[in-house]
């Protein structure tokens, strides 16, 4: 999941730094404006275990490895502002201080983790409860979780091959096989926390709520 050194030609680490910015800066823009600090906890709580889980790296076939992501937990609790605030604090941070992850491909881990990792199971999961009217909040929350592995995993696929290093069928496919693996437990990960947090917080996780109900989206969003 982490880009290192080698994989990504120069337009490519440009492109993806360029569409990743805006994104990380507006998710800046809009925590700093609701001006929750009854969250700010929370994120220190959610940033602290999405490093440790990150940490805890798989190699993968083309130079690349596998982790656990965070996003779709940070999602579900924080809303996507927070979320995406949260993952390019990690991601800068353990590119910078620990070399997971190469400086010149920051852009990319960025967009990959911290947008496309946030956006997709963000929006998986709000036309997944529109669709089912708030039933199996659950299991969409499981797949959601899912989705952003994969789609994180596949962004990271395509653009080591929009750099002429691998052939997309090659990184592809070792991307994918992994982290459908991975994705398959962060799933159960994520819907066993927010269960749990229903359980004994259900303020922490509005978005289990049925639609008409209270809003989706934690204390920032």
């Amino acid at each position: 999941m982490h880009i290192p050194y080698g994989l990504l030609s120069p337009p490519v680490a440009i492109a993806t730094a360029a569409l990743a910015a805006p994104a990380v800066g507006w998710s800046l823009w809009r925590v700093r404006r609701q001006r929750q600090e009854r969250a700010v906890p929370l994120i220190g709580v959610l940033g602290a275990y999405i490093f440790a889980a990150q940490m805890l790296n798989f190699p993968v076939a083309a130079g690349t490895s596998g982790h656990l992501l965070g996003a779709a937990l940070a999602v579900f609790t924080l809303g996507p502002a927070a979320a995406m605030l949260v993952m390019a604090t990690v991601v800068t941070i353990q590119a910078v201080l620990f070399q997971d992850g190469a400086v010149t491909a920051l852009g990319a881990n960025l967009l990959n983790m911290a947008v496309i990792g946030v956006l997709v199971p963000w929006l998986f999961f709000e036309a997944w409860r529109r669709l089912l009217r708030g039933r199996l909040a659950l299991a969409g929350i499981a797949l959601a979780a899912l989705a952003s592995i994969v789609a994180a995993a596949a962004a990271c696929a395509v653009e080591v091959a929009a750099s002429r290093i691998y052939p997309l069928p090659a990184v592809l496919g070792a991307m994918a096989g992994i982290h459908g693996l991975i994705g398959a437990a962060e799933a159960v990960i994520t819907a066993a926390i927010l269960k749990f947090l229903q359980a004994v917080r259900p303020d922490l996780v509005p978005g289990l709520t049925p639609p008409g109900g209270e809003r989706h989206g934690a204390p920032v969003e």
